[in-house]
């Protein structure tokens, strides 16, 4: 049942491109910059911003190199001082004219983009959209540090949030509740609310020495990272003046030596190989 649903929908799709191709409409592809390093943007992103006739970007989050890759007629919009009602009727008045609207938002559109009420709001004009993910600003600061979430007998879970200030956070989601797990842990738009966080996480279980890294500008010429642990990194946060656009990372995961994965492991067979027997 579910590849016929799967086959009907895909039908369905290609139908309705048909006749917003032959009505001279446009379409909108919301694409992932990736964290801020030009190089991180996928392909496919690429390609579209090379073709786009419009390309919102948020200014406060994108880097400004990446509009390089832009064609030189394209229209350029910095979504930062807009509303939503602005984004949308710049987008569908481009799209209205036929043109390929590219909606450039930083890391991946999936995480704290505020991506959902702008798909919804195309999907009740009839306007055909689509996504294209990105390299989100997470897996840079993994990469940069050189670490792995999830390490064998350390973590296994990675928990993706952020504190609760100017927009809410569900109750069953607030920070103490999430430390009680001690998982790998990557706080978005928290950095700026440091003391409060730290102040959660040691509420919820965590201790005061797990460590902790702040990567702030992950991938751009100006980044820098501070490592110390729940009990004095926000001394560090505030010494450097970070305040915003940085990612703070907590667990073990960042310094603890983990356990020798199964995987690769000679006296661990899976599937694609046998167990060796012991000398």
């Amino acid at each position: 049942m579910s590849k016929r649903f799967e086959a009907l929908s895909e039908r369905k799709e290609e139908q309705k491109t048909k006749e917003s191709s032959r009505a001279g409409l446009g379409k909108v592809y919301f694409v992932g910059a990736g964290p801020g390093d030009p190089d991180l943007i996928t392909i496919k992103g690429k390609k579209l911003l090379e073709k786009a006739g419009l390309v919102i970007y948020a200014g406060s989050l994108v880097n400004p190199a990446l509009l390089s890759f832009c064609h030189p007629k394209a229209k350029l919009i910095d979504s930062a001082p807009l509303t939503l009602e602005e984004i949308m009727k710049e987008m569908e008045e481009s799209v209205r004219r036929g043109e390929l609207v590219v909606r450039l938002h930083s890391g991946d559109p999936s995480l704290f983009g505020a991506v959902q009420e702008q798909m919804d709001w195309l999907s009740q004009k009839g306007i055909l959209f689509e996504l294209v993910p990105g390299v989100s600003s997470f897996q840079a600061a993994a990469a940069r540090l050189k670490r792995e979430y999830t390490l064998p007998g350390i973590s296994q879970t990675l928990i993706l949030s952020r504190i609760h200030g100017r927009t809410p956070v569900p109750e069953r989601e607030k920070l103490r509740h999430l430390a009680v797990h001690r998982s790998s842990l990557v706080l978005f738009l928290s950095v700026l609310l440091l003391k409060e966080a730290v102040a959660e996480l040691l509420a919820g279980g965590y201790p005061p020495e797990t460590p902790v890294a702040v990567v702030e500008k992950v991938s751009w010429p100006e980044e820098r990272v501070l490592a110390g642990t729940l009990a004095d990194i926000l001394g560090q946060v505030e010494a450097a003046g970070i305040s915003r656009t940085a990612l703070v990372l907590v667990g073990d995961f960042l310094q603890a030596t983990p356990e020798r994965s199964r995987l690769y492991d000679p006296a661990f067979a899976h599937g694609y190989r046998e167990k060796e027997a012991p000398d």
